[in-house]
């Protein structure tokens, strides 16, 4: 695979935003994670994960308590959330050229060969980012970490008991 150098990338943020969602979905209904157990599960530093999850917490996808007690969980518009969503709450609108801006009229649209294509591909784009929903990540994650652990109970039996 080739090195990518193309600014057509996510954030940093964003996909860190987009693991900790899929984790917080991965756990029981009304169970809290703290910071430190989000930056390890995510492979995020905690100073950065933090502003991530204020980014993430203004959305209304996810709630924080303060204290002992305290933690961040996942509501329940954040399970159901898209990636789209979750990268929206941290980057704003995502689009690849400037000319598939909504709100923008591109002055070259009805000329432009290229336009076409941009549009398409945006629309490709969203329509994979705004189908992939946190639950529906979350769930997968959670078969195959449970196909893990029977295939590594066939493998290592022993360890098991």
């Amino acid at each position: 695979m080739k090195k990518c150098n193309s600014s057509m990338q996510l954030t940093r943020a964003a996909d860190y935003g987009v693991r900790v969602m899929i984790h917080l979905a991965t756990l029981p209904a009304e169970e809290r994670a703290l910071l430190p157990a989000l930056a390890q599960a995510t492979g995020a530093p905690e100073s950065f994960l933090s502003k991530v999850l204020q980014a993430l917490s203004r959305a209304k996808l996810i709630t924080s308590w303060r204290g002992k007690t305290g933690g961040f969980a996942i509501l329940a518009l954040g399970r159901n959330a898209s990636m789209y969503d979750v990268i929206e709450a941290i980057d704003g609108p995502i689009c690849l050229n400037v000319c598939v801006m909504s709100g923008k009229v591109c002055a070259r649209k009805a000329t432009c060969p290229a336009h076409p294509v941009w549009a398409r591909a945006q629309r490709a784009m969203l329509d994979v980012l705004t189908t992939a929903l946190i639950r529906d990540l979350a769930a997968e994650g959670l078969a195959e970490d449970a196909g893990n652990l029977v295939a590594g109970a066939k493998l290592f039996p022993a360890m098991l008991s």
